[in-house]
């Protein structure tokens, strides 16, 4: 999986979101990001991918009607790391929720444990409601 960023700033001249293109073997897909709900997880990402370090990563883990998971270069599930260092704290807000396909959100072990890992919905997925950033 490589990515490309679509946007270079942290907001669109016009005030709108972010964006970032990923270029995946199936093709292009574009994911808008919630700058506002949580600013740390979308510079970590888009900075993340604007230095290469998604390039040629693979879906490590993929389960049928719920959830694609990739970011981690080691491709075992357990590496990559943040901008910040190896993690950083949680951004969850209450009223984003995984409501059907194609939300991306941080993959995590846990609370506070967000690094290069992240996921894309299959179906909806109210059980990742509150435990992960969308």
């Amino acid at each position: 999986m490589a990515l490309r960023e679509r946007r270079e700033a942290l907001a669109t001249a016009d005030g709108g979101p972010p964006e970032v293109t990923l270029e995946t073997s199936m093709g292009p897909f574009t994911v808008e990001m919630y700058y506002h709900h949580a600013p740390r997880t979308c510079e970590n990402f888009i900075k993340l991918a604007r230095k290469g370090y998604y390039n040629n990563v693979k879906f490590h883990r993929i389960i049928k009607d719920f959830i694609v998971q990739g970011g981690d270069p080691t491709g075992t599930g357990r590496g990559g790391e943040s901008i910040y260092g190896k993690h950083f704290d949680d951004e969850i807000h209450r009223e984003l929720k995984h409501t059907g396909a194609g939300i991306i959100s941080m993959a995590n072990a846990g609370p506070n444990t967000n690094g290069s890992q992240f996921f894309i919905t299959l179906a909806p997925a109210p059980s990742l409601d509150g435990n992960d950033i969308i």
